[in-house]
């Protein structure tokens, strides 16, 4: 309801907390560190109805959500009456070790609400995702979306149904696992030899993109980074914008699931040149 509290990641996903705040929602922040978000440290009186989390890879700092934290999350759900959206946007691709079960799979109580999309594992244009919903709430689901919108065409669906069901989307999805490991090797490689010691990554165990946190350069230099790697047709982005509190440093978004290996070689380097003159 309007004025209720919506618990979101910091930093996070921009586009859930303007869909919160367009409800009329109060958004509390509350800072994600290395095994993702903790519900422990949630401000007294803070009384959120629904917290929204990426815990498969967190966006953007790629953190995995611990079990322990996972477990911790559901808990305090159930304490509270609050409902959990957990949005596994680019879940399909983990790197490093098994990926840990969804709040979703854990869940006993019917307070996860699970957000999926084909964005990522196919592609944005085909415009299509996925809820799922614990049962009680399935109908009051249908219901809204039936008034907010008169749904996507069926021949997509229908399309990507028998995709499914016939097993090529399977093999697909390890084709695609393949490249997108290729590419994450090529961009770790190509940042230890062109940027060394000067940068230190972190969230390249899954997903599609890092964060490249460039300690040296103070946050108030990053937007000039940013348009004069433009300038040489790289696309590096900042990701100050997705904090309630940024830090002190430059932090950027590299997404490197659309270019291959050499491209993405080239662009590091680049890049380094840049920075090497922003000093």
């Amino acid at each position: 309801d309007p004025g209720d509290a919506a618990l979101i990641e910091d930093p996070g996903y921009e586009g859930a907390r303007s869909a919160w705040r367009a409800a009329g929602a109060r958004v509390v922040p509350l800072r994600v560190d290395d095994d993702g978000l903790d519900i422990a440290r949630l401000p007294a009186g803070a009384r959120p109805r629904l917290a929204y989390v990426t815990p498969a890879h967190q966006f953007p700092t790629g953190a995995v959500l611990s079990l322990p934290r996972r477990l911790a999350l559901l808990d305090w759900a159930r304490r509270a009456d609050a409902l959990i959206v957990e949005d596994d946007y680019d879940g399909e691709f983990h790197f490093d070790g098994r990926p840990l079960a969804p709040l979703a799979a854990l869940d006993r109580e019917a307070r996860v609400l699970y957000l999926g999309t084909f964005s990522k594992v196919m592609f944005p244009a085909l415009r299509l995702g996925y809820l799922v919903v614990p049962a009680p709430l399935a109908r009051l689901f249908a219901d809204a979306k039936a008034l907010a919108d008169g749904g996507t065409s069926a021949l997509e669906q229908q399309a990507l149904a028998q995709f499914i069901a016939g097993g090529s989307f399977e093999r697909h999805l390890r084709r695609a696992r393949q490249r997108h490991g290729a590419r994450r090797a090529a961009l770790l490689a190509a940042i230890t030899r062109h940027l060394g010691d000067r940068v230190r990554v972190s969230g390249a165990n899954a997903g599609l993109h890092i964060l490249l946190h460039l300690p040296r350069l103070p946050a108030a230099d990053g937007d000039a980074l940013v348009r004069r790697a433009a300038q040489r047709q790289v696309g590096v982005y900042s990701a100050a914008p997705y904090y309630a509190r940024p830090p002190r440093h430059t932090v950027l978004v590299l997404g490197y699931g659309g270019l291959e290996p050499d491209e993405i070689d080239t662009g590091i380097a680049i890049l380094a040149t840049v920075l090497s003159a922003e000093r």
